[in-house]
């Protein structure tokens, strides 16, 4: 079974920049559209980035213009480029098929925007 393992959050002053990675084990997601997600506290987890196996991205509007979703194919890996980030970013990100949810979901990676 896949396992998804995401690194790279951590504590962010507002405008900074993060670069988080999703690493697959297990199988191969070359095949399938991967997403990131985040889940703030109190509040439903929800799709930010998507990527398909051909490469093209969605982005949700609060997200648009300031993250961007790639891939690296030979490394299983997902990649999520955060700048210009805001507190509202605070979360924890998870990867995963999208729009689809088809694996387990892996601990996260904590993102803490703040002054």
């Amino acid at each position: 079974q896949v396992q998804l393992v995401e690194s790279g959050g951590g504590l962010v002053q507002p405008g900074g920049s993060l670069r988080l990675s999703c690493a697959a084990s297990g199988g191969i997601v070359s095949f399938k559209a991967m997403g990131w997600y985040r889940q703030a506290a109190g509040k439903e987890r929800e799709l930010v980035a998507s990527i398909t196996a051909s490469g093209s991205t969605n982005y949700a509007d609060s997200v648009k213009g300031r993250f961007t979703i790639s891939r690296e194919y030979a490394k299983n890996s997902v990649y999520l480029q955060m700048d210009s980030l805001k507190p509202e970013d605070t979360a924890v990100y998870y990867c995963n098929t999208a729009p689809s949810v088809h694996f387990n979901w892996g601990q996260g990676t904590q993102v803490a925007v703040s002054s």
